[in-house]
């Protein structure tokens, strides 16, 4: 209960992840993406399974590691920022690239917020009297059910909220506000 207690509201909350999930809903529908999130959720296990095997250890030795993986997500926030200011509707017949598998495991592999939360998960719910394995295996499959549970409702309303606005200006606007929201996080990672 104390390990939902913790991650529930971390999985929920707004951020870069719940960001482009939302963005990718409104821009892509349900179905388009499906690639994404599949990979974004492959990417939160595969994190888990690395950090509770042991690199939060290598991150607390060597700090610099941290500030490399700041900077490198506050650069792929600007440039997701700037792939949603360049959004705009598609002349009839043509195809959006949309985001895939490849794209949402590198979303979550930039995302300082994940990173920090799987590092502050494990290093208060491990208990070294229990086998680390199974450990890892049970405090990973709660998060992965949370993330499931939680991203969806993101995606869902991306698309229920921007489904609607179609229209050349709408879609710009749209683009602008996501591009916003972007930055905004970004700043927040640059300067934390």
């Amino acid at each position: 209960m104390l390990l939902l207690g913790f991650v529930v509201p971390m999985v929920i909350s707004p951020g870069p992840g719940n960001t482009v999930l939302a963005a990718a809903g409104a821009r892509y529908g349900l179905r388009g993406s499906r690639s994404f999130w599949i990979g974004f959720e492959a990417a939160n296990l595969f994190w888990c399974l690395i950090y509770g095997m042991g690199l939060s250890e290598v991150f607390r030795l060597h700090p610099l590691l941290n500030q490399t993986m700041k900077w490198a997500g506050t650069a792929y926030l600007l440039y997701l920022a700037y792939g949603f200011l360049q959004s705009a509707p598609l002349p009839a017949g043509k195809e959006v690239k949309r985001l895939n598998a490849v794209d949402g495991f590198v979303s979550v592999s930039l995302n300082l917020k994940i990173h920090s939360m799987i590092l502050v998960m494990f290093s208060q719910f491990m208990n070294p009297a229990m086998p680390l394995f199974d450990q890892v295996l049970q405090i990973s499959s709660v998060f992965m059910l949370v993330c499931v549970a939680c991203h969806f409702p993101w995606i869902f309303a991306g698309k229920i909220i921007f489904s609607r606005i179609r229209t050349a200006r709408a879609m710009q606007v749209q683009g602008y506000v996501f591009a916003a929201c972007m930055l905004l996080v970004a700043l927040f990672v640059a300067l934390s």
